[in-house]
């Protein structure tokens, strides 16, 4: 198997994945380089103690394939670079490979977009039984793409309890709440919990520093905020493991945030806020009848509690035995002659959006600028062209 990341959080889904295939296999880790492409140190996060994979181009993704002619490509990105990837970079290795996508987290409520750019993409990994059934309806109305396949999420570990420590954990969301004065809600209200339980710790979990990339970009980042609001409180910022923060944690808090199953599978009582509302652009809807859903005055207070044993089971804690997306791996992989899966976005209306995308996957940070300049170039290049067929009638 190749695997192709292209973000923080689809790094970590794709490493933990790798890490639970059959044995037997073999397989390869690599970061396309985008815009979002993470930094060192959240890669070493992301793959734990495993061996950081490289950060390449998408030009040495295909060369790559081209060596290795793998029967499966895992393309662990973005919408837009699953995309690209399996359409342009990766569509006419022959052998053709298996295809696999999938998403890293909350998938509920399911939408057509996520479908639409996974649908050139022979099997499609989510980790609930209620995103099995969602994505079903809406590939079954939409047609194109290939199965959908279910897998626990793979960095829920069963077997390990967090130890009953003495920190209580934030975890930020990039989306989510969107307003400045929310977010400054939620400051306070941890530097208020801070004041009352001296004993306690008081953790802001950062998906990543201010100057480093993320999968959504973050308006109001936490710690600039706290240093603007005059640090009112005791609070303290953390980026690195999520887990590694957990296993010390006496209480979890988010807005929204797939942490907060790492927190139910490690045994840390958590809290789910919904002072913003409960709704699909909080991505938060999932909660509902979870028994994790409070307020600020709750997080104030240190109110955290346990999560319902029904809805765990509905909810990405589905017994093992029902998963089934490695079966189907590998009776796609056994079907040489299966017919490949078909993407909704072939077609000359989605033209324009897949050339976007194209340079989203050959365009590094550092190459904005030049970028900026080979555009212009382009298009004097183009308006000269113009001209010289007018020339020529």
């Amino acid at each position: 198997m190749l695997a192709v990341a292209d973000s923080d959080s689809y790094l970590k889904w794709a490493a933990c994945l790798l890490g639970n295939l059959p044995p037997g296999g073999t397989a390869e880790l690599v970061v396309v380089r985008t815009p979002i492409a993470p930094s060192p140190e959240q890669i070493a996060a992301a793959v734990g103690g495993l061996e950081p994979p490289p950060v390449v181009s998408a030009r040495s993704v295909r060369r790559l394939a081209e060596r290795m002619r793998p029967d499966v490509v895992l393309v662990a990105c973005t919408g837009p670079v699953v995309d690209v990837l399996v359409a342009d970079v990766l569509g006419d290795l022959r052998p053709r490979p298996v295809f696999v996508s999938g998403l890293p987290g909350i998938s509920v409520p399911a939408t057509e977009k996520a479908w639409l750019f996974r649908s050139g993409c022979d099997l499609f990994v989510v980790h609930s039984e209620r995103e099995v059934a969602e994505f079903s309806e809406i590939a079954g109305r939409l047609g194109g793409g290939g199965a959908v396949g279910l897998a626990r999420l793979p960095f829920l570990r069963s077997d390990v309890v967090a130890g009953g420590g003495n920190r209580v954990v934030f975890a930020t969301q990039a989306k989510v709440p969107r307003e400045r004065q929310d977010r400054e809600r939620i400051l306070l209200a941890l530097a208020e919990l801070a004041r009352l339980r001296p004993e306690l710790d008081v953790v802001v979990k950062l998906r990543a520093l201010e100057d480093e990339r993320q999968t959504h970009n973050e308006r109001h980042h936490y710690q600039r905020l706290w240093r603007e609001m005059g640090e009112p409180g005791r609070v303290e910022f953390a980026a690195g493991s999520m887990h590694d923060q957990l296993e010390r944690a006496a209480g979890f808090v988010t807005v929204s945030s797939t942490a907060v199953l790492e927190a139910i599978a490690l045994g840390v009582p958590s809290l789910v806020l919904e002072d913003f509302g409960v709704s699909a652009e909080m991505i938060n809807l999932v909660f509902e009848g979870s028994g994790l859903l409070g307020t600020l005055d709750d997080l104030a207070k240190g109110g955290f509690r346990a999560a319902s044993p029904e809805w765990c089971e509905a909810n990405y804690f589905h017994p093992p035995a029902h998963n089934d997306w490695a079966g189907r791996l590998a009776g796609l992989v056994a079907g040489g002659s299966r017919v490949p899966a078909r993407s909704l976005l072939d077609g000359p209306e989605h033209a324009a959006a897949r050339r976007r995308a194209r340079l989203r996957v050959e365009v590094h940070p550092s190459m904005l600028r030049a970028g900026y300049r080979a555009k212009r170039r382009m298009r004097r290049y183009r308006i000269s062209a113009v001209f010289r067929r007018s020339r020529r009638g």
